[in-house]
């Protein structure tokens, strides 16, 4: 299947939410009711707006866009082969459904937006032009399926010239390679089905030459011989299979080991000069096969501790090995061993490696890292990610700066200008929500245990620590005057704390009751004397600070001026909802500081941009790409320059650039 759609960073047009909302307003009460998964949500209308006020209005249409800016992560941990050097002087790589083309010299990103949810594989042409990229099967906000399949796209263009294997691949891709001796006519394949196919493709007519069941098990590479195109060979769990096209079909000789020691997996393969392969195992040895044959012709053992991830052959002819152990070593032509160098603990096992010139090279590690170095080894750092679901996302109120934090316990502060890691804290806990202080530089995170830290927002150091209950804190606020941070709990509370001492000691001031279910959300008052706050059954409470009491009465909240907007329940929010949504379907929202726009975060990977407010209800929006999976949380930067958005499990912190 064809395509010849350009990827671009701009929304695809105007979306409403979905079936009509079923709503009702009386104007005499000043109170307005919509149904939430069966369940009636009573909001508030402000009194200026009670006599006017109509539910059938149109809404209006945003008026800013999002362009993507700057992408923040790697995926490392799960993948393998994923950062390849372009002659442009573009460094390729993906996370999440962006591919992202960082110039190292300018410090610019441009992004590859065609997918619609994880990629997991990526190959670069022969011509150091064209990329393919293979993804998992996704599903939309209507649970229907998104299938897998594979895009080649135009790296200088960004657009995509096909699309293959929608039809035909079953959960994913695992692995992909492009022909090398016929000028990358070409393309073969890895299915991530039960049967892990392997297909050869003639990309650029969109037929499918052949196919063949490759393993039951997982296959970790699939490469061309680069000397003859109608040569192949795949790796993975016990076993090593070289392919030989010849027509239609695929004829498969497994690897003998005979009187070598067979490891369990096979886990990389590169190819010699003269078109030996050179494969990898989990054992750490290297056995060299003759070209055309399944026999090992020698053998190098204990070249790592632990298994050999990864291989390249530099420009050199050095071939250089990565391993399981964050070790590289460096080999001549013959196999030599030359020099070995160890990265930093923290980056982890390498998983990824390719030319970076001479005889350096770039990295990527199973920590989400990509690093570059050489064999003396002094290795800076490129690209750093988390390593598992983020939900923690603050903005600065005054600059340049946010922080994520996550469920592998880091916290990341990030300079949004120079695009760099300021600093980073493992905490002794998973994190769940974070924010700064307003004039102190202060940031107090929640955790998953009940257990919040505040940190010195300069240097990343622990000030203070309490504890409230046992569950995760989805939600912390200092108020707009920092006298008062609260914090909403998965045990249905919130917890009021006196903030004294430019923010370094916390007094209690009062325990919040009432939420008949855990807290997910909270915003403040602008006279931070009350705030409102939504559970996890569609509750929308407001509390006064002075005695942590409920407001009953509508009256006395509806023509409060709040601070914040990123509570998902509130009237001038409604237009966010549609029929049939369930409450956990939007994550989290933001309003800008001072332009009237209003942003979403999305069970389904997009993120959304509505006009604010947004009180009418079915409100059209922009609907922007880039995440998988769910998007966790959404922020503004102080200027409103920028939006943030954090997805869960692809661990990435994307950067958007806001257009008039």
């Amino acid at each position: 299947m064809a395509s010849s759609t350009k990827s671009r960073n701009a929304s695809k047009g105007l979306s409403s939410s979905g079936t009509k909302v079923n709503v009702s307003y009386n104007k005499e009460e000043g109170n307005i009711r919509f149904l939430l998964r069966g369940r009636s949500v009573a909001m508030a209308v402000p009194t200026e707006q009670m006599e006017s006020y109509s539910p059938d209005e149109k809404p209006n249409s945003p008026l800013y866009h999002l362009a993507l800016e700057w992408v923040y992560g790697y995926r490392g941990k799960d993948c393998r082969s994923n950062v390849q050097l372009l002659p442009s002087g573009e460094l390729v790589y993906f996370v999440a459904a962006v591919v992202v083309l960082r110039n190292l010299e300018s410090s610019i990103q441009r992004h590859y937006l065609g997918h619609n949810d994880d990629i997991k594989c990526l190959a670069v042409h022969p011509d150091k032009t064209t990329i393919a990229t293979g993804q998992v099967v996704g599903a939309t906000k209507d649970k229907k399926a998104l299938p897998a399949h594979v895009r080649v796209w135009d790296s200088a263009s960004l657009e995509t010239l096909h699309v293959i294997g929608e039809e035909v691949l079953e959960r994913g891709v695992l692995c992909l390679g492009f022909s090398k001796a016929n000028g990358g006519t070409h393309l073969c394949v890895v299915d991530d089905g039960k049967e892990k196919k392997l297909s050869v493709w003639e990309w650029n007519k969109g037929v499918k030459i052949s196919d063949s069941k490759c393993s039951t098990e997982v296959v970790f590479a699939a490469e061309f011989n680069p000397h003859d195109d109608a040569l192949l060979v795949t790796c993975g769990k016990n076993n090593i299979n070289f392919w030989k096209l010849e027509g239609k079909d695929l004829v498969r000789k497994q690897g003998i080991f005979e009187s070598h020691e067979k490891p369990k997996y096979i886990l990389c393969v590169e190819f010699t000069k003269s078109g030996d392969v050179i494969s990898g195992d989990s054992n750490g040895n290297l056995y060299i096969w003759g070209k055309g044959t399944n026999r090992i012709t020698r053998a190098v053992p204990a070249v790592h501790k632990g298994g050999v991830i990864a291989m390249s052959v530099l420009p050199s002819g050095t071939l250089v090995t990565g391993g399981k152990d964050s070790c590289l070593t460096f080999f001549d032509a013959d196999l030599q061993k030359q020099a070995a160098t160890e990265l930093e603990e923290h980056c982890g096992a390498v998983r990824a490696l390719t030319s970076g010139g001479d005889e350096d090279v770039f990295v990527g590690t199973y920590n989400n890292f990509i690093v570059k170095g050489g064999p003396g080894g002094a290795f800076h750092t490129i690209a750093r990610g988390h390593t598992d679901e983020v939900w923690g996302l603050a903005a600065h109120l005054s600059r340049d700066l946010v922080l994520t934090c996550g469920a592998d316990k880091q916290v990341f502060l990030w300079d949004t200008v120079k695009h760099q890691l300021i600093w980073s804290v493992i905490l002794e806990e998973p994190a769940r929500s974070a924010d700064f202080h307003p004039t102190e530089a202060r940031v107090a995170i929640g955790t998953y245990s009940g257990r919040w830290f505040v940190l010195d927002a300069e240097t990343g150091e622990v000030v203070t620590q309490h504890t409230d209950g046992d569950e995760k804190l989805s939600v912390v606020r200092y108020s707009p005057d920092g006298k008062y941070l609260a914090i909403g709990s998965h045990d249905n509370y919130l917890y009021l704390y006196n903030v004294c001492e430019n923010g370094c000691t916390y007094k209690e001031a009062g325990k919040c009751s009432g939420h008949s279910s855990f807290v997910t959300h909270l915003d403040w008052a602008s006279d931070s004397q009350h705030f409102m706050s939504n559970s996890g059954d569609y509750e929308i409470l407001y509390w006064d600070v002075e005695d942590c009491k409920r407001v009953t009465s509508a009256d006395d909240v509806r023509d409060l001026e709040w601070a914040t907007s990123s509570c998902i329940l509130r009237f001038d929010s409604i237009g966010i909802w549609s029929q049939g949504m369930d409450g956990t379907d939007i994550n989290a929202a933001c309003r800008a500081h001072g332009l009237p726009i209003l942003a979403t975060a999305d069970d389904f990977g997009k993120v959304h941009v509505f006009a604010w407010p947004a009180h009418i209800p079915q409100a059209p929006s922009h609907a922007y790409g880039g995440h998988s999976s769910h998007v966790t949380n959404v922020t503004c930067s102080h200027d409103d320059s920028n939006l943030f958005t954090t997805g869960g499990m692809d661990g990435s912190l994307l950067q958007w650039r806001v257009l008039g």
